[in-house]
């Protein structure tokens, strides 16, 4: 039982609802069966010998096209939310058993084994099965004119059978009306799902796109710091190539500026792969909340990032970065709620989104860098910590900084080292 609670919690939103409505389509054939077919036929069968031999062998065949339906519903299905070809031998299959049960049933009504004329109920349940696979199959133009042609077939054989007048009036607009039940009950049903599929498909091609997006601005930021000084350090060492030819001491002034140009590229470069070049968090928190409204999410950013020092504004906006990632990217999740709090000595961040699935950390990784490992790191270099939890359903990810008056600054562990090559 846990192994399938496990399972069932670790399904997606859409995997579950694909999941109940197969459970549906399961059992649609077996209930028609029992209150249309089964027993209204069973109990109002004939005593003498043929009606009850022809009668229950149209019982057994009730059986069989059940079973065949539920065998061939998820290749059915399948087929529908386009995973497969079309199983046309199932629906074969299908046709042939209805076939052979609507035969037994004109058999009957020759003989007039059912008293009271109730075949009619019998006779609207054989169309279930294989109208289920049907709807499946075809475009609904093509299943009301093949259920149209079965019907008009269907009224001949039982006109030909001695059914006559209102009976036969009956019998047609039973057969109809089983044929249409049943498309309501499989096509509608069917075609909620291919649209939440759909829908699904979308958010994930939202979430890597989102996720593209970041990488093409981080190439931006990289070229728009590297293209211009790798132009100078090529000019200025070409020129101080040609004074070191005619032997002049302007040569070494022009490499000492290269040596500084140098330094300096990859003082912003380090600053970039870091994530500490301009990082704005009321920036971060917008751009989050408008990629996650973007692919469906409904969410709410609260608090001012106002008068907060460079370093706990560029720590925080990483962790509002890979927290609207990790939201778009792990989990089914439909609101995210960002909130920053702002107290004397501390300020506190917090993202909580619904949808968590179950198992490791979202973004978590053995080692520094990305993930949730990596978030910590970035924190603790400005004396913050971070924890994350999971609670019904719900992950909370809480950033905590001391809030350093502004205008200080807390020197990382990488502009010291530079300053010590330097």
């Amino acid at each position: 039982m846990r192994e399938w609670q496990r399972g069932w919690h670790a399904r997606s939103k859409i995997e579950k609802v694909e999941f109940q409505s197969v459970v549906m389509w399961h059992a649609v054939p077996w209930v028609f069966y029992l209150s249309w077919g089964s027993l209204p036929l069973g109990l109002s069968l004939r005593p003498d010998a043929a009606a009850r031999f022809t009668g229950w062998a149209l019982i057994v065949v009730g059986v069989a096209q059940c079973v065949h339906a539920n065998r061939s519903l998820r290749r059915a299905l399948d087929h529908f939310l386009k995973r497969r070809e079309l199983p046309r031998r199932d629906l074969a299959v299908a046709g042939a058993l209805m076939g052979v049960a609507y035969a037994l049933a004109v058999a009957l009504q020759a003989m007039d084994g059912v008293e009271d004329g109730l075949i009619g109920l019998t006779v609207m349940y054989l169309m279930v099965p294989f109208c289920q696979a049907l709807a499946f199959a075809v475009p609904i133009r093509a299943f009301l004119a093949r259920v149209a042609v079965l019907d008009v077939v269907l009224v001949a054989a039982f006109a030909a059978a001695g059914a006559r007048n209102g009976r036969l009036v009956a019998l047609a607009v039973l057969i109809a009306f089983g044929g249409l039940l049943t498309l309501l009950t499989a096509r509608c049903g069917a075609w909620t799902l291919s649209v939440m599929w759909e829908a699904d498909h979308a958010r994930e091609v939202e979430a890597r796109l989102a996720v593209a997006e970041e990488r093409l601005r981080f190439g931006r930021d990289l070229h728009d710091v590297m293209g211009r000084n790798l132009a100078v350090i090529a000019l200025k060492s070409e020129l101080a190539v040609q004074l070191a030819r005619r032997g002049r001491p302007e040569a070494v002034d022009q490499m000492v500026e290269v040596q500084r140009i140098a330094r300096e590229s990859q003082r912003e470069v380090r600053e970039v792969v870091r994530g500490y070049r301009g990082v704005d968090l009321g920036v971060e928190l917008i751009g989050a909340q408008g990629v996650l409204e973007a692919a469906g999410i409904t969410c709410r950013a609260t608090g001012s990032a106002a008068g907060l020092p460079a370093p706990v504004q560029s720590a925080l906006g990483w962790v509002v970065r890979e927290a609207a990632t990790n939201v778009l990217r792990h989990g089914d999740a439909k609101r995210c709620d960002i909130t920053l709090a702002v107290t004397p000595g501390r300020t506190t961040l917090t993202v909580e989104n619904d949808g968590a699935p179950t198992g490791a950390e979202p973004g978590a990784a053995p080692t520094g860098g990305s993930g949730l490992a990596g978030l910590r790191e970035r924190l603790a270099e400005v004396g913050g910590t971070l924890e994350s939890a999971r609670e019904a359903g719900r992950f909370r990810l809480t950033a905590r900084v001391p809030s350093a008056p502004a205008g200080t600054e807390t020197p990382s562990p990488i502009d010291e080292q530079e300053e010590v090559l330097l």
